[in-house]
């Protein structure tokens, strides 16, 4: 699959542009194992690049323009290093124009280049195909022009990009997961000091599944901005009654419960859930190490439950994919992955018999709701790259 993407994108930059690229530079996706809702929540997250891509397909010119070609899409954009760069109609084009911008106003000396670039990160299903393009351009431009850029710069630069040109305020992690990525390592990350640590990975006889619901309901950005409020409010009512509490990162099961009628239902299952949440992230750093992988999976179900009844940002389709697995033997756990109201489930399953689950839930995903059920077996894999023969 990554040596078929690569020479798709190689022919089609010698196609475009009469002569071969310089560079290959491959920048992944990402997932989520656990600690969702948790990252502007002072709580540690969980995640791992994919073996899914964009290729990037790179010669530098002797000019101060540069042409992209997105190959999926059939679209290019033309831009001048001399001119403003500002944020364009095409989607697309602003993850990488907010990025140059930025190299541009820290006054990093670069010339133009043509590019082509392909991807294997399906669109869509909150692999984070975002990050892995800011990701890949912040490091193609370091490596080609020797800006001498660390990692944990890049990361910054790729949110920063997302910030202001595309106009999401999303967290670090996706970025941080897509450059700093390890084969058959997750990273526990705190999202607030950036402080991260490497943890195996190897799922031995057991392999990550996603089921793609194919939805996405627009509730994502107001529940996600409603959620934060709630949270905040809870909190604030938290540090009344406990005046040494500075964050949900030191808030015990026990204080919420104690508080339980003060927050009333809907600050109480917000809290309740993210309390919890930090709280699973840890234990399943603890299950890894272990190769305990039923307590693993045990611990995504029970994060399924807390995003579907406690912070209720699941929906019906999301809750169907998880309780549809639940009684398979051969599957040890599963939870929705992202923002929620649509999007992917990530299941822990056997080695084996994961076609046989998908045709299985397939089938039943377009009984009950008419949707065709995507599926993607995916592999922890190694970070933003640059690839040589």
């Amino acid at each position: 699959m990554k040596k078929k993407l690569i020479q798709a994108t190689t022919a089609h930059f010698q196609q475009s542009f009469q002569k071969a690229p310089e560079y290959i530079f491959l920048s992944p996706g990402r997932i989520n194992i656990i600690g969702e809702h948790v990252d502007y929540n002072d709580g540690f997250v969980l995640p791992a690049a994919i073996n899914k891509y964009i290729c990037f397909a790179i010669a530098k010119n002797e000019k101060t323009t540069g042409t992209i070609i997105a190959k999926d899409l059939n679209e290019s954009y033309a831009f001048d290093w001399n001119a403003d760069l500002k944020p364009v109609d095409k989607m697309w084009v602003n993850y990488i124009l907010g990025v140059l911008q930025q190299l541009k106003a820290k006054g990093f000396l670069m010339q133009g280049f043509d590019m082509v670039f392909s991807s294997t990160i399906p669109m869509g299903a909150g692999l984070s195909s975002s990050a892995a393009l800011e990701c890949g351009i912040g490091y193609a431009m370091s490596k080609m022009f020797d800006l001498k850029l660390t990692k944990e710069a890049i990361a910054l630069i790729g949110q920063k990009s997302e910030h202001t040109f595309v106009g999401v305020n999303c967290g670090i992690m996706d970025q941080f997961a897509s450059v700093f990525g390890k084969k058959n390592q997750v990273i526990k990350l705190d999202c607030t000091t950036l402080e991260h640590e490497f943890h195996k990975a190897d799922f031995k006889k057991y392999a990550l599944l996603l089921l793609d619901s194919n939805v996405k309901h627009t509730h994502l950005t107001s529940g996600y901005n409603v959620r934060r409020q709630e949270v905040e409010q809870g909190l604030a009512i938290l540090k009344q009654h406990f005046p040494t509490l500075k964050s949900f990162r030191n808030c015990t099961e026990s204080m919420v419960l104690e508080l339980k009628e003060e927050l009333g239902e809907t600050l109480y299952k917000r809290c309740h859930f993210v309390v919890k949440e930090i709280q699973r992230v840890q234990e399943a750093v603890d299950a890894l190490e272990q190769s305990d992988f039923k307590a693993l999976g045990k611990l995504m179900s029970e994060t399924h439950h807390g995003l579907s009844q406690e912070y209720e940002v699941s929906c019906d389709e999301l809750d169907f994919l998880v309780d549809a697995v639940q009684n398979e033997k051969t599957v040890l756990g599963a939870r929705m992955m992202g923002g929620g109201f649509g999007g992917c489930s990530i299941n822990l399953v056997e080695k084996g018999t994961e076609n046989d689950l998908i045709n299985c839930i397939s089938k039943q995903y377009q009984d009950q709701f008419g949707i065709t059920l995507k599926a993607y077996k995916i592999k922890i894999a190694k970070g933003t790259t640059q690839y040589k023969n």
